[in-house]
């Protein structure tokens, strides 16, 4: 399985100048836990990923020091050269990368380095989920099959 066969294609952006309120409005709006941070790239057409913001990046760098977010803008607070995968890598290369690097959410990036989704430990979650009722349907189906081959 392929990471562009389960990343979710419909991600949310923002822009590194963006106010942190705004930031975080927009995640409340959307029900998103992080937001790509992305600036257009040098062709104009796709977009280049310069970070990424997640709710914790709020909460620990901003409301745990008693920061004002009103002053803040997301590349005040967001994380620079995130870890991303390639919608071409294998879900096991990107589930090694976001172990190795403690994140549950990477941006996806398509074959000319362009965003092109978000990848989640849930879509990861509801993927193997299919998978595994696939197994037991096979296992139910072989143990009907048989039972009704050996009367």
């Amino acid at each position: 399985m392929e990471v562009g066969d389960i990343c979710n294609r419909n991600m949310v952006t923002t822009a590194a100048h963006a106010s942190l309120v705004e930031a975080a409005q927009l995640m409340r709006k959307d029900h998103v836990g992080l937001l790509v941070v992305a600036e257009p790239a040098a062709d104009g057409h796709d977009s280049r990923v310069v970070g990424v913001l997640t709710d914790r990046d709020i909460v620990t760098a901003v409301v745990a020091k008693e920061a004002d977010p009103a002053t803040l803008t997301v590349g005040d607070v967001m994380a620079r050269n995130p870890v991303m995968a390639n919608e071409l890598h294998s879900l096991g290369h990107a589930l090694r990368l976001m172990r190795e690097s403690g994140v549950r959410r990477v941006p996806v990036l398509g074959n000319r380095d362009q965003l092109v989704g978000v990848l989640s430990v849930d879509d990861v979650l509801e993927a193997l989920a299919v998978e595994l009722g696939d197994v037991s349907r096979a296992i139910r189906s072989g143990q009907r099959l048989e039972r009704h081959s050996r009367p």
